[in-house]
């Protein structure tokens, strides 16, 4: 309801600020401009889901994969000795386990339509363990806000947009991405920590933690000690072995483990070439609104507006054009996914603009959505503290998005 009405808006807000710009003299032909925005926005829309159809089935084929090999249950069995300490109200051998970290799995290789059917198998399962049905329990709340804080290493489908869209070297914004990612993931642990008063000085969450900020702190000192044009080849070379590696592991998992790998991967690739296309209406319907919401010249007043603010606190004003992803991202995933793709689209697939709208986009989580469908799926009225803390968690990953940026595109 909500996205249905931030849609309605787009097109209102547009209409009219059109009809505000005429009636004090402005130029009439903003209004064939935001016609024309319709027709171009829409054709831009089919064209970039023609395109991201056989790269989503591809992924999509591998993690199927993944799955039969036994790889994805390996990491579920790796993560499972930290959520039994954080979740310390979860039995050990709950099935709500095995759901969670199967949900984070699917979070990481950056596959959200496989992960969300995992989460609200989670939430189900850890509302059977809650004492009180109407309220979050702390151990839902973590869940949730651990996935408000956007875990993932392999942001499959930002890439895959990049290269349809043209960049030089699609993968350069994977270092940016995954740091901006721990940094939201950490301030979203760090205030539910506090909050429900979590031992994280326990000797394993300690080791998973440290094993973290230690992969963290080194992935940015090797790619940031050198140079902007060194740091983007880095960045390229890593993201490039790291996903090269995972299509390597998982065939080799299923050489090891005798799986037909042909089989799981077509299996895997058909609910890949459904997921692209059935993202076709919503792409056409979001880029339509914000195309014409740009058309109609709002989206640059505002955008000069924060611009001349950031301009008086001596800050490089250009992040500003990537904001509009930012504050669309808690409430919608396709709005913030069609802003992403104007932002590209306008300024240029590698402008700084571009991919800090990416790298926001993969760092940042539909927070509202995300709170509507999981504590929707088992009737919790009484969230407590989880939307402040996935707020908390994306408001890190935007700040930390747009230093990390300037710092290797800047």
């Amino acid at each position: 309801m909500l996205l249905n009405y931030l849609w309605i808006a787009f097109f209102l807000v547009a209409l009219l600020n059109g009809v505000v710009q005429v009636s004090f003299g402005g130029d009439a032909e903003v209004f064939d401009g935001m016609l024309l925005a319709v027709f171009s926005a829409s054709r831009s829309a089919f064209e970039i889901a023609l395109g991201l159809t056989g790269t989503l089935a591809f992924w999509l084929g591998m993690l199927k994969i993944g799955e039969r090999s036994g790889l994805v249950l390996l990491l579920t069995r790796g993560l499972t000795p930290l959520f039994r300490r954080l979740m310390p109200e979860v039995p050990a051998d709950h099935p709500a386990l095995g759901a969670i970290v199967m949900n984070l799995s699917a979070n990481v290789l950056g596959l959200d339509n496989a992960a969300t059917p995992l989460g609200i198998k989670a939430m189900q399962e850890l509302q059977k363990l809650n004492p009180q049905p109407d309220t979050a329990s702390n151990a839902q709340i973590l869940f949730f806000v651990i996935n408000a804080s956007s875990v993932t290493l392999f942001p499959l489908t930002i890439l895959t947009f990049r290269a349809q869209m043209g960049a030089e070297h699609p993968a350069d914004v994977f270092v940016p991405i995954l740091l901006a990612t721990f940094c939201s993931t950490l301030a979203g642990l760090l205030s539910v920590a506090y909050l429900q008063r979590l031992r994280l000085t326990d000797g394993v969450t300690l080791a998973y933690l440290a094993v973290g900020v230690g992969l963290a702190a080194t992935l940015a000192f090797y790619v940031m000690q050198a140079g902007a044009e060194a740091m983007q080849q880095r960045s390229a070379n890593l993201s490039s072995m790291a996903l090269l590696g995972l299509i390597g592991a998982f065939l080799a998992g299923a050489l090891y483990r005798r799986v037909n790998a042909y089989e799981a991967f077509v299996e895997g690739a058909k609910e890949g070439f459904q997921t692209a296309i059935g993202i076709v209406p919503y792409l056409v319907a979001m880029l339509v609104a914000i195309s014409v919401l740009r058309a109609s010249g709002l989206l640059e007043s505002v955008s000069e507006l924060l611009r001349q603010l950031a301009e008086m606190g001596h800050l490089d004003s250009r992040f500003v054009d990537a904001l509009p992803t930012a504050l669309i991202k808690p409430f919608s995933g396709s709005g913030a996914r069609a802003l992403m793709l104007e932002t590209m689209d306008h300024f240029g697939v590698d402008s700084l603009q571009g991919r800090l709208a990416t790298v926001i986009q993969g760092s940042t989580e539909t927070t509202f959505y995300v709170l509507a469908v999981y504590f929707g799926a088992v009737g919790i009225r009484n969230v407590r503290h989880a939307v402040g803390c996935g707020l908390l968690a994306d408001l890190a990953g935007v700040v930390a998005a747009i230093v990390i940026c300037l710092r290797f595109f800047g």
